[in-house]
This record gives structure tokens, C-alpha cells and sequence, in this order.
């Protein structure tokens, strides 16, 4: 996996995360071990990976293929250099690895939506008449898009109080949303769309997402145009990028989509993954308690199917854009990915190990989120992206004039 990292007075740039180690690619690069492919080490001095990912999949796979020589058993590469190259992932700061220009938030999971449409439309169908036939998104913030650790601010919003009037205060149901985000890694031009078969193409990477929700402001603002405060005070991504070559062996077929899809959004081959996800709970003075299992698997709509319709009109996608596919909920209580649905809206309190109840997250609590994949021998880990709650601070408010 590719993050951004610095350590001591030395200033962020790319590394491979490889166990419990960092390894500094510029170091690798200057010295050079990258010779003959043709890449100029000043890319690895970057920030931001904005400027590695637009090398291209074929640069990629070359410094993939370079790295695993490198770092194979066998390999003897680093013997004597290895504190010159390798930094201790605890020793480093871990930094936003992407500049963000653009994000758009999907709602790909289907048992998500179903859950939250049998909450609010009891006496309807739970899902709504679009969901099957095009992967329903909203464009979402990106400013404030953090990395993984950062703590997340209770915000304030308005919402209705017990007598269905509306007051500003601070949310007092603040959720989390167990996702994944998709780094794009090539643009397409304005006006011209990308093709299905084309779609993994533009993507350069998987990583873990919580897009973080105030339920109560978020139930008060959306209709008729979708959320505002109520989801663009944080969202986490983790500090680490996995190339999604990676996830190749774990490839599998998805659900059947009933009605088909419109030709534009068939696919030719499988174009789902394997992925288990896991949310962790934990409360000061508590160890961390598993409150949710679930998969990438139970995504209805595919990675190629949101990127081609996202381009379908004509947007143009740029290096560094995130897509990020909505909250991926399983089929069985213990795979859902939210407090909203755990707690089933707050009415039936999630029960943890050690005696505390949740309906939504307080002040001091800790979500992290974590995945990895493993078949046949062959395991990759995406890291976890965490978020440690912070009580709200009372906003300025200007003094009515007398």
C-alpha cells in the first residue's frame, strides 16, 4: 500500500507501507534501485501521491514488479542499508495521501438502503424506484476529508426537538459509515464517457472511508436536494492507498441485478471483490469491541458500474478524485454498517461485551475501521481508518442589535 509519511525534521513523501515497517521510496529511488525505469525520484519527494498515480498503470506495474524483486524473501537488497530505507510505521506521521479536488458519495449498498427505507417508509417499498436501475450518488465535501486519527468534532446543525420543532444545537446522533473509497488515477475528458469495459482503468486504489453522519441534522436538511451539514463536517480516509491490482486473486461474481441494467452498465466479466470489513468500537477505559462484520461483496452496484455512470453525462474525472461507495451493510444484523441500523434508529440499543450500550456514538468514543482480503494463500490488508469523537464547541453567534 502507497501513503504519505514524514518523520523527524524530514518532510512528507511517498512510502510503501511492508509490515510494521515504511518503506521511504525516495531513499530507494535516489539510490538507485529504480534505475532503468525511467522515473525521476523528485516524484517520491512529493506530499501527495497526485503526482506517482498520474505516471500511469504501466509505470506502476513497473515499479510493482521492481519492489517485489526487492522485497522478496530471497532478495538481499537492503542488507546493510535497511535504517537507511526502512522507518518504523510507529516512529512516522501518517498524512492525508491524496489531494482531494473532487468527491462524490454513492449509496451502492443495498441492504443499507433497504434498511433505511423499511426505518422511514414502513408501509412502502424500502427501496426507491431508481435504486435498480442507476447507482444513486450525491457529490459530497471535499475539504474536509481527513486522515485516519484525526479527532472529529460533534458539529452543530439545526434538527427537530421532541416537539417536532426545529433547534441549533449539537447533533445528538452522530453515526459512523462503514465504506470504501475508490482513488481515481486518469482523467477522461469533458464530454466523453467511460466505457464499462474500461472502467478499473481509471481507478488507482482502494482505500477504507468512514463518512461520518449527524442522523438528526442530516433528517432535517436533505430533502429535496440530499445532505449538507449533516455529512460534510469530516470524513476519514485512511493514510494508506492499495493499488487494486492487488485485489486481482480476490475478484468474484456480484449479485444478480434484477431488473438488468441498461447495456451501458453490463458487464462482461466479474467485477466484485472479496474484501472483509470489520468496525471496532471503542470506549475510554474499554478495549476495543467488534460491533460489525461485513464485505465488499454485498455491494449491489459494482466499482465499473459507478464510475461509468458518473462519467455517463460527460464529467470529467481527475487524478485524486475520490468516489466512495456508501455504507456497505451485509444481510444479518451483526454485518450492518451503521449505528443507525444497528440500533435500528436508536430503538433497539446495541448491547457491547463488556455491559455499555450505543443507539449513537458519545462524546470519547473510537471507531476504526479495518479490511483485508485472503485466498488461497494470499492476504492483503488495508490498514483502518479511525476517529476518536470530540465534544461539540459552541459556535459564534452574532448579538441581535437591540
Amino acid at each position: 500500500m502507497y501513503g504519505i509519511f514524514s518523520y523527524g525534521i524530514a518532510s512528507p513523501r511517498v512510502g510503501l507501507k511492508h509490515g510494521q515497517f515504511i518503506l521511504d521510496l525516495e531513499i530507494v529511488s535516489l539510490l538507485g534501485y529504480f534505475n532503468g525505469l525511467g522515473i525521476d525520484p523528485a516524484v517520491f519527494a512529493q506530499p501527495v501521491l497526485n503526482d506517482f498515480i498520474a505516471l500511469g498503470k504501466p509505470v506502476h506495474q513497473r515499479i510493482r514488479q521492481r519492489l517485489r524483486e526487492l522485497l522478496s524473501a530471497e532478495s538481499n537488497s537492503f542488507e546493510g542499508i535497511h535504517d537507511q530505507v526502512f522507518i518504523e510505521e510507529s516512529r512516522a506521521q501518517l498524512h492525508l495521501p491524496i489531494r482531494i479536488g473532487n468527491y462524490t458519495d454513492f449509496y451502492a449498498g443495498i441492504h443499507h438502503a433497504e434498511n433505511v427505507g423499511r426505518m422511514f417508509r414502513p408501509n412502502g417499498d424500502p427501496l426507491l424506484p431508481n435504486y435498480k436501475h442507476l447507482p444513486v450518488a450525491y457529490h459530497g465535501r471535499a475539504s474536509s476529508i481527513i486522515v485516519s486519527g484525526t479527532p472529529i468534532r460533534r458539529p452543530y446543525g439545526q434538527y427537530l426537538d421532541i416537539d417536532n420543532k426545529p433547534v441549533f444545537g449539537p447533533s445528538q446522533t452522530l453515526d459512523f459509515e462503514l465504506e470504501l473509497g475508490l482513488v481515481i488515477g486518469k482523467s477522461n475528458s469533458l464530454g466523453e464517457p467511460v466505457r464499462i469495459d474500461e472502467a478499473e482503468e481509471y481507478i488507482f486504489g482502494i482505500t477504507l472511508f468512514n463518512d461520518w453522519s449527524a442522523r438528526d441534522i442530516q433528517r432535517w436538511e436533505y430533502q429535496p436536494l440530499g445532505p449538507f451539514l449533516g455529512k460534510n463536517f469530516a470524513s476519514s480516509l485512511s493514510a494508506w492507498v492499495l493499488p487494486i491490482e492487488d485485489l486481482e486473486p480476490f475478484r468474484l461474481e456480484g449479485p444478480e441485478q434484477e431488473p438488468i441494467p441498461l447495456p451501458y452498465l453490463q458487464h462482461a466479466r466479474p467485477s466484485y471483490f472479496d474484501i472483509q470489513l470489520d468496525v471496532m468500537l471503542t470506549i475510554p477505559g474499554q478495549e476495543p469491541v467488534v460491533i460489525s462484520q461485513s464485505n465488499a461483496r454485498f455491494l449491489y452496484w459494482s466499482f465499473a458500474q459507478m464510475i461509468t455512470h458518473h462519467t455517463a453525462g460527460g464529467c470529467n474525472l481527475q487524478v485524486g478524485d475520490v468516489l466512495a461507495t456508501g455504507t456497505i451493510s451485509g444481510n444479518t444484523p451483526g454485518s450492518y454498517g451503521s449505528l443507525l441500523e444497528l440500533s435500528w434508529n436508536g430503538t433497539r440499543p446495541l448491547h457491547l461485551e463488556n455491559g455499555d450500550t450505543r443507539t449513537f456514538l458519545n462524546d470519547g468514543d473510537t471507531v476504526t475501521l479495518r479490511g483485508r482480503a485472503f485466498s488461497r494463500g494470499i492476504r492483503v490488508d488495508l490498514g483502518e481508518v479511525a476517529g476518536t469523537i470530540q465534544p461539540a464547541i459552541y459556535p459564534p453567534v452574532s448579538r441581535i442589535p437591540d
